[in-house]
């Protein structure tokens, strides 16, 4: 509440995000709503993070995300919500849990002076991607 308008990206990100997963678990919400709300928190998450990298020149984004470490496939599901058809909602729900733990790995683990990701869970990481990976490749974009 003390930065106003000015509030840190990663906490408005993780804000949204968390909401879409409150929104979600009551059960109020219709499937084609829940797509909508993770769509919007996902968009913007991409959008804003990125942005900050961006030049004069203009730079794509899937560039941009590598050089964060954001997965290109999300970056790719942000195309889809912007551009494309809809998504399925497994698939924005998985996009909302793997960008919750970037944010917490990137900003949050910092501001609470910790590096809460140990080794053995980078290697469990980049296994668990590599398989979200596959998974996305076979049937997310049907």
């Amino acid at each position: 509440s003390r930065y106003g308008p000015k509030m840190p990206l990663a906490v408005d990100c993780t804000a949204e995000l968390i909401r879409c997963k409150v929104l979600d678990s009551s059960g109020r919400l219709k499937s084609s709503e829940l797509i909508l709300s993770y769509g919007l928190a996902l968009v913007r998450f991409v959008n804003l993070i990125t942005e900050r990298k961006q030049k004069m020149v203009s730079i794509p984004l899937r560039q941009l995300a590598r050089e964060v470490d954001i997965p290109i496939w999300v970056v790719d599901l942000r195309h889809e919500l912007t551009h494309g058809k809809l998504p399925r909602l497994a698939l924005c729900r998985k996009g909302c849990d793997v960008v919750l733990d970037w944010l917490r790995r990137t900003y949050w683990s910092r501001q609470l002076g910790n590096n809460l990701c140990e080794e053995s869970e980078d290697e469990d990481e980049e296994q668990e991607e590599a398989e979200a990976n596959a998974e996305l490749d076979n049937d997310a974009w049907e």
